[in-house]
């Protein structure tokens, strides 16, 4: 069960942070001037504070389950292929990675003043945990 709120979650951070980046971008790009509460605030507050929620119960599939340490010990790391590879340790490591990026990017945009700077922060650091992100997703379970 934690297994599949973790795999439908992930849909959610997917979206969230996809419009979190866009709006982000359109602000940046356009040099939009006010940082409004009602939309982007909150959507970027938002994808914040699912991605870390993501992390909590992909954590909680990693210590719990069979795919994660128990290959890696098993196994030991020349022992596991590509696919195992990535559920054992890049899909973890870089996702942690990834909402490290969209933590300091949620802290760095809270210290300017300035609207178009504030868009800047988000968009690039949530567009690289974005990138990170869907660089690591087992693409090949999703889709079967």
């Amino acid at each position: 069960m934690l297994i599949s709120l973790h795999s439908y979650l992930a849909y959610a951070v997917l979206l969230i942070l996809i419009l979190s980046v866009s709006n982000a971008l359109k602000g940046w790009l356009t040099k939009k001037d006010t940082f409004s509460l009602e939309k982007d605030f909150r959507v970027s507050l938002f994808a914040l504070i699912l991605s870390h929620i993501q992390l909590v119960f992909g954590l909680a599939v990693y210590f719990t389950s069979a795919s994660g340490l128990n290959a890696i010990q098993e196994l030991g790391m020349g022992g596991l292929n590509s696919a195992a590879r990535l559920l054992a340790l890049e899909h973890p490591f870089i996702n942690i990675i990834a909402i490290v990026l969209i933590t300091i990017g949620w802290s760095k945009h809270k210290k300017v003043m300035e609207a178009t700077a504030k868009f800047k922060k988000i968009a690039i650091f949530y567009g690289l945990g974005l990138l990170l992100i869907l660089s690591r997703i087992p693409w090949g379970q999703w889709f079967s």
